[in-house]
């Protein structure tokens, strides 16, 4: 018999507590599966498109007497509005909702991780005003795949309110937004189909909610584009593939042999089972799921958890099933895990020790292999309706008998722990595949004729006085005690019902040409002849290097190591190759700050306030903001020999919104050179930088600024201190650009690129030293 979990929760003001028996088990009712996009006619806003987005999450935080809560509601986001119930308003027509606010321009949404809640794990997301962070609120997922399209969800709604407003809404309408939001129409919007109003529901209903496998079945990424299975910057990895074991393979990096000192291997599966599934079951610490594909890592204890994205754990072995050995072996171990923007999830385990967990009688204390987890959706062929992901898992390992067991002989390896975490891979696809419910997920997406009477309209919605922001009304609604639990059921409707299947997008083969050079004509104002400098007379604290061997020093690479978005992307997904970068890099300042510091282009140190930076037809300041103790300002000096063209995309971005800066200023990020758990976390894929941090826009005179706050993100905190870690060794190869989103823009060009070699973080200077 399968287990039910109740989660404990505590009912507003009152303190009288209830609790809401979640059922696990593979049951049917709201909760079977059925994750279909219900997309209904419209006539709203002109026969443009509109998203309305639904599901169950939990409502957390802490009453006015202390206590904490944890409510269980329905979430319903429908054009600017978010609105909240305490149950489903498609199964109860005319249900009133216990509170509701408007998605408006100072919302920002964070991802805060994992967190224990009444002995369960759930997903946060923190709701609060970027200018005031007192008002705040969070609500909870139960899976990191859910949060991260909640996180998305938002984002589509600032976007349908921006779409709204620039299509000339009502005087109330716009009235009810703040004067900053960008007017200029959003690509993304415009795409969609016309006469439809598109329901996607998030998650599955309450009696489903802890199995952990729910999925909106969408095509392609958030923005519409399918993004490849590589990343966008050109690695120097070399695998082949030395055996292939149960119908894994497991490779060589042959590029990085290591001096003959050990190997870097990795087991590669295709996973019949979403990417979210396979991330929950191996961050799952039950020791009965794990005993059933873990042969290694089956016994696990959590000892602590930091930050929502980090923990350590104690681990327990009989080394019988591997050797003869008579003692047992113990080991801890920290995991460290993130979802980048495309949707994959990285997972990094390294050895560790914790004073909760010395040495203990009895048991050989042993080290775990440093090794990574990468997990990425696929595309599902066309007309399947299973979903698929590439899960990897790569280690490090020293040991003998690595290379007479390439040659399929018997050895030593067979039997040492290195073989038995490969192994892990094969065990966890034997172990999905015996279990069908965690395979199977609809992607079907389903067209309904009529629209459906429990659906709220669009008048309904409008005609409520809201008042409040989001932040504050998920903060400061009060749930009531006492629940309406009479249930009326939607009467049987025969509908008919389209299916359009997934699209598989191609990868074209032509996609490692060469992008051409940049239009500086189009970029760049053409009726102004060029201003010649010296770049010698630009001296930032961090020196320019005198070739790759240098350390602590900068340099200026070419594009040709990052992949970009071609001319035909929008209907084939193809990249090309970087072409040189429009701006030059000038200078590179590495300053020692107190606190994070912004317009430092405004401080007198600063080249943009000398003579010679005041010439400048335009210079754009990148000034990272590493926390650490203490904190860091990288800063960046881009420059222009001519005025920007204000008609460009780069003219759009310089003098735009700060909504559309944070929507198109993207970053490529490569380590070239350094230790390899430090690549597998930093990544190669591009990010757009005002989605994942907090970004400040400073335009005067000649130039931007734009500050970027890495601390302002835990995920981003957690890497960053990674590699500080390893920094001295590190060679970091940076691009930074302007994506492109229309036929127009394409093909994309790089801005700028850095080469920071080796840097010491001893030799930063004091900015008011």
């Amino acid at each position: 018999m399968e287990e039910t979990t109740a989660l404990k929760t505590e009912e507003g003001d009152g303190g009288q507590e209830r609790e809401v028996l979640l059922d696990s088990s593979n049951g049917n009712g709201n909760g079977n599966g059925d994750h279909k996009h219900r997309h209904k006619p419209t006539a709203s806003f002109g026969g443009d498109e509109k998203f309305e987005f639904f599901g169950w999450v939990y409502h957390i935080g802490v009453n006015s007497i202390g206590h904490e809560y944890c409510h269980l509601r329905f979430l319903y986001i429908k054009g600017k509005y978010v609105i909240m119930y305490k149950r489903d308003p498609h199964e109860n027509p005319g249900i009133q909702p216990i509170t509701k606010g408007v998605i408006g321009p100072t919302l920002m949404v964070e991802e805060l991780g994992r967190r224990k809640v009444n002995d369960g794990d759930l997903y946060v997301i923190r709701f609060y005003n970027r200018l005031d962070e007192s008002k705040k609120g969070e609500i909870a997922c139960l899976s990191a795949g859910d949060a991260r399209k909640w996180m998305d969800a938002f984002d589509h709604a600032k976007q349908q309110a921006e779409y709204e407003l620039s299509r000339g809404g009502s005087t109330r309408n716009k009235l009810s937004m703040e004067a900053d939001i960008d007017l200029e129409h959003q690509p993304r919007v415009k795409r969609y189909a016309h006469g439809l109003k598109k329901l996607i529901r998030i998650g599955k209903g309450p009696e489903m909610l802890l199995q952990q496998s729910s999925k909106l079945c969408g095509i392609g990424t958030s923005d519409g584009y399918f993004e490849g299975e590589f990343g966008d910057a050109i690695e120097a990895h070399e695998w082949k593939c030395v055996r292939t074991i149960n119908g894994i393979r497991i490779l060589e990096d042959v590029a990085d042999t290591k001096n003959g000192k050990g190997a870097l291997a990795k087991a590669v599966a295709l996973v019949d089972a979403s990417a979210d599934t396979v991330f929950e079951v191996i961050l799952n610490l039950d020791r009965r799921k794990r005993y059933e594909w873990d042969t290694v890592t089956a016994d696990l204890e959590l000892i602590d958890s930091y930050d929502g994205h980090y923990d350590v754990v104690y681990g327990t072995y009989d080394p019988k099933y591997l050797t003869r050995w008579k003692s047992k072996r113990d080991f801890v171990f920290t995991r460290q895990w993130f979802q980048g923007q495309d949707g994959a999830y990285t997972i990094l385990q390294l050895p560790a020790v914790h004073k909760k967990r010395p040495s203990r009688s009895g048991y050989r204390r042993t080290t775990i292999n440093p090794s990574t987890w990468e997990i990425r959706s696929l595309n599902a062929p066309m007309g399947s309706n299973n979903a698929k992901c590439l899960v990897t898992h790569m280690l490090e390992f020293h040991t003998v008998g690595w290379g007479r067991w390439k040659k399929n002989s018997s050895t030593k390896f067979e039997n040492s722990i290195p073989y038995a975490l490969l192994s892990q891979v094969a065990g966890l696809k034997e172990y999905i595949e015996a279990n069908p419910s965690l395979s199977f997920e609809s992607s079907t997406m389903v067209v309904l004729s009529n629209l459906s009477d429990a659906s709220t309209s669009n008048s309904d919605v409008e005609d409520l006085e809201v008042q409040d922001e989001f932040y504050d009304a998920v903060a400061g609604g009060s749930s009531s005690s006492s629940e309406d639990e009479e249930r009326q059921d939607d009467p049987d409707k025969k509908e008919r019902r389209i299916k359009l299947k997934n699209v598989s997008w191609a990868i074209s083969s032509l996609a490692l040409k060469r992008a051409s050079a940049p239009d500086v004509n189009k970029e760049l104002d053409p009726s102004v002849p060029d201003v010649h400098f010296d770049p010698s007379q630009f001296n930032g604290s961090l020196r320019k290097g005198k070739d790759e061997n240098d350390s602590n020093c900068w340099t200026s690479p070419s594009g040709r190591g990052f992949m970009i978005r071609g001319k035909t992307y929008l209907r084939d997904s193809a990249k090309i190759i970087g072409s040189d970068p429009l701006l030059k890099l000038i200078a590179v300042d590495w300053f020692k700050v107190d606190m994070a510091t912004d317009k430092i282009a405004l401080h007198p140190r600063c080249l943009v306030q000398s003579d010679a930076g005041k010439k400048l037809p335009f210079i754009l300041v990148i000034n990272l903001e590493v926390p650490a103790k203490p904190n860091y300002s990288l800063v960046l000096y881009y420059a222009a020999d001519r005025p920007v063209n204000k008609n460009s995309l780069l003219g759009r971005f310089v003098d735009g919104t700060d909504r559309l800066r944070d929507a198109r200023f993207k970053l490529i990020p490569s380590i070239v050179e350094g230790y390899w758990m430090v690549k597998r976390a930093v990544g190669t894929k591009a990010c757009l930088l005002g989605k994942a941090v907090t970004c400040k826009y400073f335009r005067q005179d000649n130039f931007l600024e734009i500050d970027v706050d890495i601390g302002s993100s835990s995920v981003a905190r957690s890497v960053i201190s990674l590699v500080l870690g390893y920094v001295t060794s590190l060679v970091v190869d940076l691009a930074i650009l302007i994506e492109a989103k229309e036929e127009s823009e394409l093909p994309e060009y790089i801005l700028g690129t850095v080469r920071l070699n080796r840097v010491k973080p001893e030799t930063a200077v004091p900015l008011n030293g």
